[in-house]
């Protein structure tokens, strides 16, 4: 597998499970603008975030999409932040079958952009943002940011190696085809030979 393969899969592994948990705070289904158009003509928004219309301007979402996405928000956490436990309970729930909280952290990290422990809206939504709307540009610049765990400015083969085994625990045993043990430490060799490394 090349490098953009690679690159791809971790950015779907991203995504995917953003989509999950965007669909288990109701804020994701098929008829995405049609639970908007439900959402605002049951209430209208109470308590928003400052500065709307920047965030707005800052993202790929519409205004009523914000508005959607922070009454979810501020439904799964009242606070209007999240801390990294709570974010990494959240995560668990998609990955019964593994241990989530190692790729959790690393998560967490990568949303924690004032990397004072805890995710506001702003920050959920930003993110969110590239992962979902972004180009494939931005959407690789936001991953190396989760990759490069000491954020020296480089993915060493011992971050990709955390990486990788986060995200295989995070699997499960159970996982189709069976991996074996030492599969990560095989996919991180095999992604450290391409040329330019």
């Amino acid at each position: 597998m090349n490098l953009e393969g690679l690159e791809m899969i971790v950015v779907l592994v991203i995504i995917v499970g953003f989509v999950k948990v965007l669909e288990n705070m109701g804020l994701l289904e098929d008829n995405f603008e049609d639970k908007i158009e439900d959402e605002l003509e049951m209430t209208t928004v109470c308590h928003r975030p400052e500065g709307l219309e920047q965030l707005e301007a800052q993202t790929n979402f519409t205004k009523r999409e914000l508005q959607v996405l922070y009454r979810g928000f501020k439904n799964e956490c009242p606070s209007g932040v999240v801390n990294e436990e709570t974010f990494k309970q959240i995560y668990a729930q998609f990955f019964p079958h593994g241990d989530a909280s190692t790729y959790a952290h690393y998560l967490f990290n990568a949303f924690d952009t004032a990397q004072n422990g805890s995710v506001k809206f702003e920050d959920f939504v930003m993110a969110l943002s590239i992962l979902l709307r972004g180009t494939v540009h931005e959407k690789l610049r936001w991953t190396f940011n989760l990759y490069d765990i000491n954020k020296d400015g480089y993915i060493n083969k011992e971050e990709m190696m955390d990486i990788v085994k986060a995200i295989y625990d995070m699997m499960g045993k159970y996982t189709y085809p069976v991996l074996k043990e030492d599969a990560p430490r095989q996919h991180v060799e095999v992604f450290f030979q391409v040329p330019g490394f």
